[in-house]
């Protein structure tokens, strides 16, 4: 039986998360260069060993969902039938990694301020987003297989969904979370799908603008005009 388990009985976070919640704690208290592997462990009250049967490295604790989502998306691709359109296919994938961000805002909001301040996670973090943009190309390209320059289109679809979606994440977590991140992701994602999946960008919904009607007698003085305009619009 696993020790995530035994702990879940007792009503304890599983290790992982216990050894995540550790990491971030220290993180924003002292900074990550100042904290070290031994400082998680000693917080969270587990070993070394604990430490690195979960992540390879102090860098992994910063990303630890991307492996299990790097997979779900792998699967969903996988699972795909030759009738999808493919276009839509990579975009609907990229909808998973925002599904991640999107499950806990704080800790995402977290990570990205962070992943701001070391250029060490940056440079991480780009490797990530690699991977989830080979895993993208690679499905394009068995889709794409037949065509004329199939895999120059696989790829250039990859990168564009992934600039897209990343795009519209980057607004969300600028935000601090707020408001509804499939929203702008959709938004941006129908791009993508106008370009190179024949699918045109639904309209962004416009406010109604207020109009404002003033009756005046004629010849009435143009500074009454005015002042009536500006109680009325007072008035709104």
């Amino acid at each position: 039986m696993s020790s995530e388990k035994d702990e879940a009985g007792t009503g304890k976070p599983p290790m992982r998360d216990a050894l995540v919640a550790a990491a971030f704690h220290l993180f924003l208290e002292r900074g990550y260069e100042q904290t070290t592997v031994d400082d998680i462990v000693a917080l969270a009250g587990v070993g070394r060993r604990s430490f690195f049967r979960y992540f390879p490295s102090k860098e992994d604790v910063v990303f630890p969902d991307h492996e299990r989502c790097l997979a779900d998306m792998t699967a969903f691709l996988a699972d795909g039938s030759d009738d999808d359109e493919p276009v839509g296919r990579v975009c609907d994938a990229a909808r998973l990694v925002l599904r991640m961000y999107a499950e806990n805002p704080t800790f995402s909001v977290q990570r990205y301020r962070l992943t701001k301040q070391v250029p060490g996670l940056r440079a991480y973090e780009l490797s990530v987003v690699w991977r989830y943009e080979r895993a993208l190309a690679e499905y394009l390209r068995r889709r794409f297989a037949a065509r004329r320059d199939g895999t120059l289109q696989a790829d250039v679809i990859a990168a564009a969904v992934v600039a897209a979606h990343n795009n519209a994440l980057r607004c969300w977590l600028r935000s601090d979370g707020r408001g509804e991140a499939s929203t702008a992701v959709d938004h941006a994602l129908a791009y993508v799908q106008s370009a190179f999946g024949g699918v045109p960008v639904p309209p962004v919904a416009e406010q109604p603008e207020d109009v404002v009607v003033v009756v005046a007698r004629r010849g009435a003085p143009l500074w009454r005009v005015v002042q009536e305009i500006e109680a009325t619009l007072g008035r709104g």
